[in-house]
């Protein structure tokens, strides 16, 4: 594509748009349909241009007058309690459902890893011995030890903040970071997969896994799911880069990671019910066995809600992306 040329013979279309966007009154219904067959013209424009002759002064340009020209064409929208209503009922489950073998399978992989862990320290005394001398391990193991006073370290409001956020930033990571071919992704799942194995290992070890186990089901159950979600997310992300199937990579990227964001904020909010779980549940007086069913409970809501509502919402074309009218225009281009 000769730049000069595509210039010379567009820009008084280009000047026209601008014209027409820049009047203060009303336009006649003339103006209307010419405006929007200008707009139309110039985003066929911008998208040949960013293909084949990407002259940034003439993009930036172009740009700012096609965002323009949209804002005018389609109306601005601002974002009301309903998107938020439908966001939860629709879209943050249907992104779960949607991406449930990419978490499913990490949970699946992680919990193999993390059985292997305990149950070689479990068996291996010698193993037990090299984390740490032997009474700093009574000390973690013991009855009110560290493993047991930790959920009840902090007043229960306090605390369950201080673990909604440390999650929270965890999911983050995986997230934000995904795009990275999903290699951070892996080195959070590992290094958590270490810890609980290792609480595990030298709980069991201790002969109080029964102990242990009761105080981590209660909100575990609920929390590493939220976690494995995350990090399916984060490497079906990193996947992206690599094979953005028929969509462009910019395309695929851009609609994975807006996805990604909004999941942000819902794994935000099942965080936050774990944490609370994690706070006043985990380090109450109940039974053990009257708080590993709040556990399981919360726990089998969540996958209600994702594989009811999120799949009938997947089906229905939901896909947890922002809606169709708040998208980015993308025009074919044959090149």
């Amino acid at each position: 594509m000769d730049l000069d040329v595509f210039v010379a013979a567009h820009r008084a279309e280009w000047d026209r748009l601008d014209q027409l966007l820049g009047r203060g009154r009303r336009l006649t219904g003339a103006e209307a349909d010419e405006l929007v067959a200008l707009y139309q013209r110039a985003a066929t424009h911008l998208s040949q241009l960013q293909s084949s002759a990407p002259d940034p002064v003439v993009t930036n340009r172009l740009t700012t007058l096609v965002a323009r020209a949209r804002s005018v064409v389609i109306g601005s929208r601002k974002a009301t309690w309903r998107d938020a209503v439908h966001f939860f009922a629709a879209g943050f489950p249907a992104a779960c459902y949607r991406t449930r073998h990419w978490w499913i399978w990490t949970g699946v992989l992680f919990t193999v890893v993390t059985a292997v862990i305990a149950t070689w320290l479990a068996n291996s005394p010698e193993a037990v011995a090299t984390i740490a001398a032997p009474e700093a391990l009574r000390e973690m193991t013991r009855e009110g030890g560290s493993y047991e006073s930790y959920y009840s370290s902090s007043p229960a409001a306090a605390f369950s903040a201080q673990v909604w956020t440390n999650n929270a930033w965890i999911a983050a990571i995986c997230l934000a970071f995904g795009v990275l071919l999903g290699i951070p992704v892996i080195y959070v799942l590992a290094m958590n997969a270490v810890n609980v194995g290792l609480g595990i290992g030298l709980m069991a070890s201790a002969g109080r896994l029964d102990v242990f186990l009761g105080l981590l089901i209660p909100h575990g159950l609920l929390e590493l799911t939220a976690v494995f979600v995350a990090a399916g997310v984060g490497l079906r992300l990193g996947w992206t880069v690599i094979d953005p199937g028929r969509r462009t990579r910019t395309t695929a990227l851009a609609e994975e990671g807006r996805a990604a964001i909004g999941m942000a904020v819902g794994l935000a909010v099942v965080l936050l019910v774990s944490g609370v779980v994690e706070g006043f549940v985990t380090p109450s007086g109940l039974p053990t066995w009257a708080r590993i069913a709040i556990g399981v409970l919360v726990w089998v809501a969540f996958l209600v809600y994702v594989f009811v509502p999120g799949r009938r919402a997947a089906l229905a074309g939901e896909t947890g992306d922002l809606a169709r009218e708040d998208r980015s225009d993308q025009q074919p281009v044959a090149v």
